[in-house]
Order: C-alpha cells, then structure tokens, then sequence
C-alpha cells in the first residue's frame, strides 16, 4: 500500500556473487532488454570518441548510458520505486558486470580492431588465431569495464543517499581504473581525457593532473548528465539544462587560438617508409640501396635549412635491420653526420652480449655526434608483449612467430637524456609514448625536448596511427615540452607544448621534412609530483568500497502498487 515503509536488511540484499552458475545465468536473463541497449549504445559512443573518427565531442556522455544502465536498475511489474518514481530494484553486482563487460567489450573490440591485422598481415599467424587473439584481448580489457560498473552498482545498493554516492563516487573509480591500466596490466590505450587532446584550455589540467584530471572532468559532465535523467519534472529540465550548459562552456576552448610557441631551433625527420619484409628479403644490395635512399634524403633536406648551427637529423624505429654493431651503416652514418654538421639519432637494433655469453638484441636509439663519434644509446624499456617478447612463451608456442624477426628482445634500465649541441634530448622508442609517468621521468631527468621514434607501419592503413599519435601529443602537455615524432610510415610530426601538430608528412610515403622546436627549461606540476591526483582516486575509491563492505546501511523502500 501506498506510504508503507518496510526496512529491508542489508545483508538480505547482498550476497550477488554467491549464486550457483544457474542461478547467474538466470539473474543475467533477467536483465531487461533497455538496459543491453544503453550499455550498447554507451561502447559505441565510445568508439566513436576516439580517431578515427575521432567525435571527440561525443565523450561528455559517452559514459551516461551505461551509468544511467547500472543506476535504473531493472523494471518490470512490482517494482519498487522512491518517492520520485526511482526504481529501487537494482541490479545485483553479477549483473552490474556483466553489463560493464559487454560495454568494454564492444569499446575494445571497436577501438582495437587493428589487433587482427597487425597479428594476421605482420605476424604471419593465420586468420582464426589472430581473430581468437583480438577477441581475447578485448574480453580482458573489457575487465576494467566491468570493474567500473561493479563498483556504481555497489555503491548504489542500500545507500541512504540514493544515487548521489554512486554520481559521486563514479568519476573516481574511472580514474583509479585508468591508472590501474597503466600501472598493473600495461595496456593504458586511450584514456578517456586524451579525446580532449584538440581542447587547449581544457587539456592543460594535464599540466597538473596528466591525462587523468581531463578523465574525471569528462566522467564528472557524464555523471551530471545521468543525475538529471534519473529525476522527473522540472528538476531534471533544469540539471540537464546545466549539465548541457556546462559541456559547451568546457567544449569551446575547441576554438581557442593561442598564440604559436616561440622556436630557435630545427631538425630533420626522415621518415623511412621501409617495409616489413622477411630476413631473407633484406639482401647486401637492398640493404646498400635503401641506406643510400635515406642517406641522400637526410642530406638533401638537412642542407635546405638556413641554420648553420650543428642541426638534428632523425631516423625512425623501422623494421630495417639496422644493427649497431654493423661497420657498414656506422659508416654511412658517420658520411652523413660530418656531410651535414649533424647529430644523428637512429633508430636501430643494439646488440650486447648477455651475461650468458650469447648476443643479445636490444629495441636501440643510437647518437651519432657531427663528428661521426657514436655518443651514446637508449634501448627500449617497456617491450610489447606479443610483438618484442613473449609473455608465457613455454605455453603460447604459437605466438613465437611474432618475434621471429629479431627475436626476444633485452630490455633497457635507463632512461637517458642526451646532450645534442647544447640541448638536453629525452628519446623513447614506440608504445612507450602512452605510459604517462614514462614519459614524465624523461622530462624529470633534464630533457628540455622529447623525441619519439616509432614503427607504426605494423598498424597498416587502421586507425592506430590516429590513436597513437593523440595519446603522444598528451604528454607533450603534461610535461609542456615540443615533441618530435619520426615514424617509419607516418604520422611524422612535431608537436608544441601544447598539443598542436605543427608540421606534419603525409603517410606512406619516403620523405623528410624540417620541423621547428625549442629547448624548454620550465616545469609543470604533473612533471615534478607525478600521478599524485590519480593516486588520490586511487585511494578515495578504495575508502569508499572499504566503508561500504564493512559498514552496511539500510534503506527505507517504498513499496508503490503498479
């Protein structure tokens, strides 16, 4: 009857895990249809956030079906509904993963896609096991979704402040997510804030919070969005009147012009386009030829600058078998560097032997100084799983072939910084431009610019360029450095402190381009502090679930006559 209270015991409505799986896949049944499509809807849209198509717009309530899912819980005859017509049956923490799950499936399966031919056309596995290994990836990295929506839902179970807890809480728990993809299981691609890459104002939270401030923005104007779904009447004309209000107010620094950064200095970047082919492919004669190719590009664009000043010439990590220990392109580096007046950073392949005796290989940067003297080498740190090691390789024989071409790789220790005439140079090879605090420490150790040298040919004609290249203009922001960004078949760049491609080389092709930059000296918070505001998430979220599994409340529910 209308107005009857009844209390309900906490622990009465726990206990979601605890089901038999009949009786999971029967809770899973029960979830109503409206809710499959939100959480559809809500992968989509954030598929849609990142390049391509890069809807970057999209991302202020990319989240909001899916938390709108979690908080309306499930309907039907009966339910039990608040005094503003709420429903008050929620769903149980298994469905509440299960809908999380299949969000980030879709998300993942939809931004990641380029896994498959990556696998397929490069690592020569065949078409079902490429596929299973996509499919695979995206079913764990869908994880994290699922996490997410776990912990909106417990927070929304018997809590005496209705959905404000979990409005509340949400933002947080993304955060410490993201970082937990990061830190724990090294896959961070694409973070939500880095849609927000083209924002200047907006994106210089990062400057303070990296990546992960412009992530709780985002999930905060999401969360907003959902508050007003979830009220009747005028109350929710008016929060989403200011939840729309305040998205176009944070979306307008899109049109912000600022000023162009101030350069004093120039650099050449070739971009190789050097395809992947097969050892046997790389013959004495193609090896000589493709050198000379790139030799005669380096110098030709180099001695088209004004500057006399000892300039920069930059070679991608490519797929050319380019050892350091090779007497022959030592020499035609040391040709190109005394030609030009040059230093020469090269991507190549570092060979030393491991304290077993046997040549070890090694991901490498190599400086060459004008000279011809070789000065110094970075090699990679944090490899790529299935691409430069094997992760439980005993069990995944397969996925050998993967490395076949040079095998596993050896792994660095230092992040060096490098004196190039005067300016100090952090270089890193690849994937290693999405990890944010790598980066920072770069920045941290004296460099006063960032260079990233990549092979992004593995990617083909998808979207992963696109992607990659926006989560590397992020951490020019956060450590308000230029970044250069030489790839082997595009997208070469050079990037100003605040995020802006300035000069750009179309893809796929063999070219160098001369790009402008400058030697920064000043430092940002995120620089200096690191991830202090992700680990505050970090810590408010485990706070929360602590409070909420060892201090249960109790809710007064409503029980209304449909």
């Amino acid at each position: 009857m209308m107005g009857n209270k009844i209390k309900y015991s906490d622990h009465v409505l726990t206990g979601e895990f605890q089901f038999s799986g009949f009786a999971k896949i029967a809770h899973v049944q029960n979830i109503p249809g409206r809710a499959w499509l939100l959480v559809a809807a809500s992968g989509l849209l954030q598929v849609l956030v990142f390049p391509k198509p890069g809807a970057f717009f999209l991302s202020w309530i990319a989240l909001a079906p899916l938390i709108y899912a979690l908080l309306r819980g499930r309907g039907g005859e009966g339910e039990l509904v608040d005094s503003e017509g709420r429903s008050l049956r929620p769903f149980t923490l298994w469905q509440g993963f299960v809908l999380g799950w299949v969000c980030g499936f879709i998300w993942y399966l939809g931004t990641c896609y380029w896994i498959y031919p990556v696998l397929h056309d490069y690592g020569n596995l065949n078409a079902a096991i490429s596929a299973l290994l996509m499919f695979a990836l995206s079913s764990y990295m869908a994880l994290n979704h699922a996490l997410f929506s776990t912990l909106v839902v417990l927070m929304a179970r018997r809590s005496f402040l209705g959905n404000r807890r979990p409005l509340f809480l949400a933002p947080f728990f993304w955060v410490a997510i993201e970082l937990f993809r990061d830190r724990v299981i090294g896959f961070p691609w694409n973070p939500l804030g880095g849609s927000q890459i083209d924002n200047i104002p907006f994106a210089r939270i990062a400057e303070v919070t990296g990546v992960y401030g412009l992530s709780f923005a985002v999930v905060l104007v999401n969360c907003a969005f959902v508050a007003g779904m979830l009220l009747f009447g005028r109350r929710r004309t008016n929060l989403l009147i200011s939840a729309t209000a305040a998205t176009i107010a944070l979306q307008m620094g899109f049109f912000a012009k600022p000023d162009a950064f101030p350069v004093s200095k120039e650099a050449v970047l070739v971009q190789e386009n050097v395809p992947v082919l097969d050892p046997a492919q790389w013959t004495p004669q193609f090896f000589d030829h493709t050198v000379g190719d790139l030799a005669q590009l380096s110098v030709t664009t180099r001695k088209q600058s004004p500057s006399e000043d000892q300039g920069l010439i930059v070679w991608p990590e490519s797929p050319a078998f380019f050892y350091t220990s090779d007497p022959r392109l030592l020499a035609w580096l040391t040709t190109i560097a005394q030609d030009t007046k040059s230093y020469m950073l090269v991507g190549s392949i570092g060979v030393q032997d491991s304290p077993q005796g046997m040549p070890q290989p090694y991901n490498s940067a190599l400086i060459v100084d004008p000279q011809g003297h070789v000065t110094g080498r970075y090699d990679k740190i944090h490899l790529v799983p299935f691409g430069e090691f094997v992760p439980f390789k005993d069990l995944l024989v397969f996925a050998q072939k993967l490395t076949r071409e040079v095998g596993e790789l050896g792994r660095g220790t230092d992040r060096k910084v490098f004196d190039v005439n005067g300016t100090r140079v952090g270089v890193f090879i690849c994937y290693e431009s999405v990890f944010p605090d790598e980066v920072r420490q770069f920045a941290g150790n004296g460099a006063q610019v960032l260079v990233n040298i990549s092979n992004d040919g593995w990617y083909g004609d998808t979207s992963a360029p696109y992607q990659h290249l926006q989560m590397a203009r992020m951490r020019a922001v956060e450590n308000h450095r230029w970044m250069l960004i030489d790839t082997n078949s595009g997208i070469t760049s050079a990037i100003d402190p605040f995020g802006r491609v300035v000069t750009r080389a179309p893809r796929n092709v063999r070219t160098a381009i001369r790009v402008p930059y400058s030697a920064l000296i000043e430092t940002t918070f995120y620089m200096r502090n690191g991830d202090i505001f992700a680990w505050l998430c970090v810590l408010i979220s485990v706070l929360a679930v602590v409070v909420r599994t060892r201090i249960p409340s109790r809710t007064m529910i409503e029980v209304r006559p449909v």
